[in-house]
């Protein structure tokens, strides 16, 4: 006797024609039975396809921010081997290593530094050092530094869970030497000085410099957030751009008298995530021996990656790490590129735009740009290619901004608009 016209298909039936999709069998399985439960099999290709979408992938970014805290913040060129590594093993003695030694040692030497290590992020940086020096004794901190992250994660709440008893000096837009001053005695372990890297105060303000609290006699860490190496940026033929004048780098700090720096390695430093502290080599050391340090730590892929842009600052090639790249291109050859893909796709404008460094970083500078744009909202179906293409809507125009596209994804960014 024949089925019912309306009985669905089996769940491995129905699995196995969505293979093309990529996915392991047991994740189109779910999509399968999924669908079946609904009393749609139809559907099982679409949910199927939201689970790959779901998944990490490559993405271009034409949205004109080049830190990207949504789209993985500074992009990276790495390779990486299938290969074990020398990671914790000493290959002049034979003997364990330290996986301290690799990146952080190069990192140290970039910026001048005695010593330095490296954790998860810049909030692992700043939550280790304060347990490490300051656990169950005081840390100041201006008012007008007790800043909000990104994810809702703020100072104070940081220097809690370290252990450390905050001590707030000074005002919300004035700060002087003399409120820290006040403060200093045998509890104080630190002076914490915070970069304000995600907003601004201006007006009636004032603030304490490095130099000025470098010589009171307490450990100074300064947590600069972004990453700038070197405010030289000697890795630049032209030198540093005007958007970077405003913005403290590691190597000057520490001259300034810093005793720690603590900064990020996805911004400025072009970078995989991750947090750096470098400094003086007693007070590193000190971090580095605190249990959280174990839990902090990066891996072999995450060290990998730093030793490599730690290596390009130093033989001054940093100006190749895509971050810089795509910051320091010519607005003259970024319109060049849009004049091609307009020709190429058959349609659309060249348009000026304004990039910005994004990431919680500089947050009021804008770099020229320019981009192509198209009539209508596009984006949807520049998300939908194969290799997804993050665009922006403006004035009811699709824009996207050829500064934060690498110039070999152009042929994706045509291949996308001429699908949309």
């Amino acid at each position: 006797m024949p089925a019912p016209a309306d009985r669905p298909p089996s769940v491995d039936t129905l699995a196995r024609s969505l293979a093309d999709t990529g996915l392991p069998h047991p994740l189109l399985v779910d999509a399968a039975r999924e669908a079946i439960a609904a009393k749609d099999p139809q559907s099982a290709r679409t949910i199927a396809e939201g689970i790959a979408g779901a998944m990490l992938r490559p993405v271009v970014n034409a949205t004109g921010v080049l830190l990207h805290t949504n789209l993985g913040r500074a992009p990276l060129a790495s390779t990486v081997t299938g290969r074990a590594s020398n990671l914790e093993f000493d290959l002049a003695v034979g003997k364990r290593g330290s996986r301290t030694v690799h990146a952080g040692g190069l990192l140290a030497r970039a910026v001048g530094a005695e010593d330095a290590i490296v954790v998860n992020n810049c909030a692992a940086a700043v939550m280790l050092t304060l347990a490490a020096l300051a656990g169950g004794r005081g840390a100041a901190v201006s008012r007008g530094e007790l800043v909000e992250i990104g994810g809702g994660f703020r100072v104070p709440d940081v220097m809690a869970q370290s252990g450390a008893r905050l001590i707030e000096v000074g005002t919300t837009n004035r700060t002087r030497v003399s409120d820290y001053e006040t403060v200093v005695d045998d509890d104080l372990a630190l002076v914490l000085k915070v970069h304000r890297s995600n907003y601004t105060i201006s007006g009636f303000t004032e603030e304490a410099s490095v130099a000025s609290l470098a010589a009171l006699d307490v450990p100074l860490v300064v947590d600069l957030g972004s990453g700038l190496i070197d405010a030289a940026c000697p890795w630049l033929a032209d030198g540093p751009p005007s958007w970077l004048a405003d913005e403290p780098a590691a190597k000057q700090t520490l001259a300034d008298g810093a005793d720690l720096v603590l900064f990020s390695g996805d911004k400025l430093l072009g970078g995989p995530q991750a947090g750096i502290i470098a400094g003086r080599s007693d007070l590193v050391r000190a971090c580095a021996k605190h249990p959280l340090y174990r839990a902090f730590r990066p891996g072999g892929l995450v060290l990998s990656a730093l030793q490599d842009v730690a290596t390009a600052y130093l033989d001054r090639t940093a100006g190749q790490l895509p971050f810089w790249r795509m910051a320091a291109a010519s607005v003259e050859s970024l319109r060049a590129r849009a004049e091609l893909v307009i020709d190429r796709v058959g349609r659309g404008e060249v348009t000026v735009c304004s990039s910005v460094p994004g990431g919680g970083t500089l947050p009021t500078v804008e770099i020229p740009s320019v981009g192509v744009a198209f009539e209508g909202d596009h984006t949807a179906a520049l998300r939908a290619h194969q290799t997804p293409v993050i665009a922006r809507v403006v004035d009811g125009r699709t824009v996207l901004d050829l500064r934060t596209i690498e110039p070999d994804d152009d042929a994706i960014v045509v291949a996308a608009l001429l699908d949309g």
